[in-house]
């Protein structure tokens, strides 16, 4: 839940931010100013209620005592990422394409003889690589074969220009077809409305933040859902639901107001 309301912050953060952001050509620096109080507020709202429902939990210190594990590290190269990755944010603060200043990054960071590159693409997960690429096909299909112009124009009658109307359509969208697809079908409609920027960013935020409403409400949900089983933990859909509903009510409401 923390790792899609912090992600709310940036361009950078998740997928749709960036199909938002190369949409709506939105600066970088302008996005993070906006949203960053959303993710900050968000975040708040996280720690709140998991500590309320899940208190005796934390008062347990010894579900917090890891096993201490000897890790062997390059130094150079530790050094070299962290410099690598600290340039990559000042190119992203600085107005260069996120695309352009990730690859540059990436780059610099393979040109090295103490690791050998198919190490690096091992970690690659081609499977959710796949399953994005199978979403932009699904929905530039459906843009092409069901949204007709007929079609577009009947659903202004929904006032997407109201940004609680907005933020709620967004919000079960993207717990239907994901969060992703959702930016990408919502495109046609929002493209003729005014305020372009306000429009895209509540966008953003909508997307991202209902995300927690349910276990298969983002990538990151599974992603965590699956290394939890693997370790033998099993988080149902009521423990997730009892904390998901609410801190997504409570952040998309905040979020709704602080754009409107």
């Amino acid at each position: 839940m923390a790792s899609n309301v912090g992600s709310v912050a940036t361009i950078t953060g998740n997928p749709q931010n960036m199909i938002v952001g190369a949409v709506s050509r939105i600066p970088y620096t302008t996005f993070a100013a906006t949203l960053a109080p959303v993710a900050i507020a968000g975040l708040l709202v996280v720690i709140g209620v998991l500590t309320a429902l899940w208190w005796r939990e934390f008062r347990r210190r010894d579900h917090f005592d890891a096993n201490r594990v000897s890790n062997h590290f390059h130094k150079p190269q530790l050094i070299k990422a962290v410099v690598v990755t600290l340039g990559v944010i000042v190119a992203f603060f600085a107005g260069v394409p996120v695309a352009m200043a990730a690859l540059l990054g990436g780059a610099l960071l393979l040109v090295t003889r103490a690791i050998k590159a198919r190490k690096v693409y091992q970690e690659i997960d081609g499977s959710l690589l796949l399953m994005f690429a199978g979403l932009f096909v699904v929905v530039a299909a459906a843009e092409k074969m069901l949204l007709t112009p007929e079609v577009i124009e009947s659903v202004q009658a929904f006032h997407f220009a109201n940004s609680y109307v907005l933020t709620a359509d967004t919000a079960v969208l993207s717990n239907i077809i994901s969060n992703v697809p959702a930016v990408l079908a919502l495109k046609p409609f929002v493209l003729s409305l005014s305020d372009q920027h306000r429009i895209w960013l509540l966008i953003a935020m909508s997307a991202t933040l209902a995300g927690n409403l349910t276990p298969v409400g983002s990538v990151a949900n599974l992603i965590v859902a699956e290394r939890a089983r693997v370790a033998g933990v099993h988080v149902s859909l009521w423990a997730y639901c009892r904390a998901g509903i609410p801190i997504t009510l409570l952040t998309l409401a905040f979020g709704a107001w602080w754009l409107s």
